[in-house]
This record gives structure tokens, sequence and C-alpha cells, in this order.
């Protein structure tokens, strides 16, 4: 996947693209899979980068939705749950079984968990990760070695999927180009192109890095920029109408030490009716998440203090040893982009994380709300839709059973190192370090990504920035930002070597980088702050 190709590709397209998509994240770069693989022509824009918003900042699960089956909403519980496993067929290399572990302090609790996740696990059928089980105290303090053993009775063991959601992203945008796609990042839609009757015909794109402006024609336009939906609709036209309620959930980065050993905590109760997490990912433990309505839409959120301390408050109820903000190695935010409930505003943790599909009198398609675990359903809703809307060939969807970009067989998954995250592509890095030994040097002395990494995300993942790199081709600003900071000027360095880069280039974005990754970071002391509830 190399940028340069892709724009030779949008410049020498000498007929109308069947389906345009704008938005690089989960739903976009699903929608563009799926119409790919149906053989439509297909052209996606990002502004950014890919996943850069929402897509790169979930608690990394592929889920069914514990919650949900609480809430009751079993066709969402049911239909996540069919799409879990799909993906874990289909990139073996990124989704894989996680145990979860609830600890109890009651013994009814025991039984009440065990009940409604035994429920979870039969409507998984074949899909199933493993089965529910319960634990005794013993069992339950040999699973979660740092959970608070005062009044505890037991636990619950239950199967859960988790990923790598930027990488996934990554590997999406690969799939398409694989089937023919053309994706571009940094290339932003500016306008739409009408006829006379109103019906767009294509859009007017910017590139962020060239400065060129380009038309392109299409038979259909999919809005897909989950919580910038409203924006892409304002460029159709005036809308009033309130069509995405967004909601801000954050996570905090922790060192592994907070929870030793392979199964992650899960915290069902909490005091805003939400469930939190602490997962065990890349050698660190992610710990989440909040549900905080705000008005206005942002692609780098912040965490609100009051969200940090429920976090951090509701995690030290649970362990014995209680995490502070000095622990904090990386904090994030990101906003679920869910569908306004046709009755009125309300609270967002009672929203339904379902999809819906809004076509605009202008032709325009927007995909709204919906989540990663079923990325996969709403892309074929999509196209379904544009098939239906402008007549194009009704071709079946392929992708239950569609490979993604760098999916290994099952016998070869985390069977590698570190590496296994890019599937097949591991053996392309693995050349770059042997070619030139000094791509095996790591970027930072405390975590194990290598300038091969950086080397290979320029040639064949399309990074075009630090940030590109630091963030989503590896996620060392996600598990901590401090390094990520220390080691920006040598991955400029690296990325400017690439890309024949001059000094100032080099200058500008350590610059660019630092200021982004400072929100990163949990200052240690703050000043008092009075906060109204959400």
């Amino acid at each position: 996947m190399n940028r340069q190709a892709a724009l030779d590709q949008l410049l020498h397209q000498d007929h109308v693209w069947d389906v345009i998509v704008i938005g690089g994240g989960a739903s976009g770069l699903g929608i563009a899979v799926d119409a790919a693989s149906r053989g439509f022509s297909t052209v996606l824009f990002e502004a950014h980068d890919f996943a850069k918003g929402t897509s790169s900042r979930s608690t990394k699960l592929v889920h069914g939705g514990v919650r949900y089956l609480a809430q009751g909403d079993l066709g969402l519980v049911r239909e996540a749950l069919r799409e879990r496993g799909y993906l874990a067929q289909n990139a073996r290399h990124l989704v894989h079984d996680q145990r979860f572990v609830i600890p109890c302090y009651h013994r009814w609790e025991m039984w009440y968990y065990r009940v409604g996740l035994g429920l979870y696990d039969l409507m998984a059928g074949r899909l199933s990760f493993g089965g529910t089980r319960l634990l005794d105290r013993t069992e339950a303090l040999a699973q979660l070695v740092n959970v608070r053993a005062d009044g505890l009775c037991g636990g619950v063991l239950y199967h859960d999927g988790q990923f790598d959601d930027a990488r996934l992203a990554i590997d999406l945008a690969r799939t398409a180009v694989d089937h023919g796609a053309c994706v571009l990042n940094h290339m932003s839609v500016k306008s739409f192109r009408k006829d006379l009757g109103g019906t767009i015909t294509g859009v007017h794109v910017e590139d962020a890095i060239t400065g060129a402006s380009h038309e392109v024609l299409g038979k259909v336009v999919v809005n897909a920029t989950g919580v910038l939906t409203n924006t892409i609709l304002a460029l159709d036209g005036p809308d009033t109408k309130d069509h995405i309620v967004p909601s801000q959930g954050i996570h905090l980065v922790l060192h592994r030490s907070f929870l030793p050993g392979n199964d992650a905590l899960m915290i069902p109760r909490t005091s805003d009716g939400r469930v939190l997490f602490a997962i065990p990912w890349h050698e660190h433990v992610v710990v989440g998440t909040t549900d905080t309505p705000v008005d206005e839409p942002s692609l780098e959120p912040r965490p609100l203090e009051e969200e940090i301390d429920f976090v951090l408050n509701t995690a030290s109820g649970y362990l014995t040893r209680k995490p502070t903000r000095a622990d904090v190695l990386c904090m994030y935010a990101g906003q679920r982009p869910l569908a306004a409930p046709g009755h009125g505003r309300r609270s967002t943790k009672d929203v339904s994380r379902s999809h819906k599909l809004l076509v605009s009198p202008s032709g325009l398609i927007s995909i709204i709300g919906g989540k990663w675990t079923t990325y996969r359903k709403m892309a074929e809703d999509v196209v379904d839709r544009a098939i239906a809307l402008v007549n194009l060939p009704a071709r079946p969807c392929i992708t239950t059973t569609l490979p993604i970009h760098g999916n290994v067989a099952a016998e070869h998954v985390h069977t590698c190192d570190r590496l296994g995250l890019y599937g097949i592509e591991a053996d392309v890095i693995h050349a770059v370090h042997l070619d030139d030994p000094r791509t095996r040097e790591r970027i930072h002395p405390d975590h194990p990504y290598t300038v091969g990494e950086v080397i290979h995300a320029v040639r064949h993942e399309m990074a075009i920035t630090v940030e590109d790199v630091l963030a989503r081709r590896v996620r060392l600003l996600f598990v901590d930002a401090a390094a990520a900071i220390a080691c920006s000027d040598k991955v400029a360095r690296v990325i400017a070597a690439e890309a024949a880069h001059e000094e100032g280039w080099v200058a500008a974005q350590v610059q660019e980088f630092h200021a982004l990754a400072r929100a990163y970071q949990l200052p240690v002391a703050v000043e008092t702050r009075t906060f109204t509830s959400a």
C-alpha cells in the first residue's frame, strides 16, 4: 500500500467510480473492503490518517457486549457475537481469545453472572471463544493476582475477543487495496459536485500533503465519518436534525504489574451504571471506560478530570495495589458516534450501539452509530443500500469469509515473536532486519518497536507523519506517551530518510508531535476544580 501509487490510480481513473467513501475509520474501511471485494470500483478519502479518530481509541475488545445483554438488547448481542466469530476467523493474527474474571464479593453474584454469561455463550453458538465457569476464592485470587482479597467469595471466568484496533484498520485498508480499491489518507473532502437536480455526482478533495485539489466523480457517495457525520451532512445542505449523540470514553494505561498474568478484570457495576475493564494489552494494562455526553465532536478529545478520577477510584476499589495519577503512562479519549434516539436526548449509556442508515435527498448515504465489532455487517448493509439506490449490479457480499490482509493459518497464530501482529507481513519486516542489522535497533530502549517497523510503515502502510507511526502503526503513544515523545526525533529522521525530507521537515514534525503527545500525559498535580455531573 503506497500513497503515490494510490494518487496515480486516482489521477488516471478514466471512468466514474462506482463508490466513493468519505472516512477512513472502521466503518469507512469496512465499506471499501466490501464494495471492492464485490468488484465495484471504489475510492476512499480520509482527511487525516486511517483510524485517527474513534477507531484507534477503543477498549480493544471484539465482543458481544455483556452490558448490552444486561440491558436486554439481545438482537445487538447476537449480531455482535456472530461478527466477533467472523473477525476471529478472518484476522487470526490480530483477534484472539481473552479470558475475563469478574470478582464476586457476594455469593449470589457468582450465580447471577454465571447464568447471564451462560446465555452469552449459548448465543455465540459454534463461534464461542470458550465456556464460562465459576471460580472459587483460591482460583479467583490465582487468576487475578492484584485483586482485593478482603470479602472475596470467588469469581466468574468468561471469554471474549481482544484486538489491536488501529492495526486492524491498517490491514482493512490493505485488504481494500488488495481488491483494487484506491485508498488515500491526508485527503479531505471539501465539497460535493451535484447535477442540476441536486443529486451528488462526485466530490472535490484537497491533498493535505501536496496542497493539490481534485474533482472525483462517483455513482454513489457514502459518509462514514463517525462523530463528524454532521459536518459532512452540512456540506450537502442545511440540516438541523441531531443525527449523532457524541459520547466520550476515556482509558488510562498502566504498567503491567498492576494486573500480572494473562487474564483481564471486569468490574460489572460502577457508580455510573457501566462496566469497567482492566485488560492486558501490549505488555501494559488498559483501564476504562467512561460514558460522558459531549456537545462538540473532536478528533483529539481530552479526558475530563472527573473521568480520570472515576477510573482511578473505581479500579482502586478492586485492586490491592491502587493506581495513582503518577502511575498513568498514557491517557486517551475517544468519542462514540451514537445514533440519536428518535424521541429526544437521553443518557448516552442507554443509547443503543446499533447502527442505522440515512439517505439524504441528494443521494448521500450516511452510516450512523455502530461499533468496531459490527463494522463488517454495517459495511454490508451500506453496500446493499448503495446497490439498490443507484442500480449497481446486484453482487452478493463475500466478507463473512474474506481473509483480512495479514491473516495466517490457525496453526501459525502467535507462534512467532511480537511481530506476529503483522501476520504474513512479519516476514517482510524480518527481511528488512536481515538486510540491514541497524534496522533491528529499538526506537526506544524500554519498548520493543524497531526502526525496521518504522521503515515498513512508510513503505507499505502509507505512514506519512511521526504521529501516523507512533500513534497507529506502532502503538507507543497509546502505551507510554513520555517514551513516544523521547523517540520522536529518531522516528522523524527515519521517515525523512525514506521519504527524502529535509531537516526543516524533521524539526516541524517533532514540534508538532510533542504538542500532540503532551495531551496524552497525565499531570500528577492538578488544581482543585469543581465539575458538574454529565
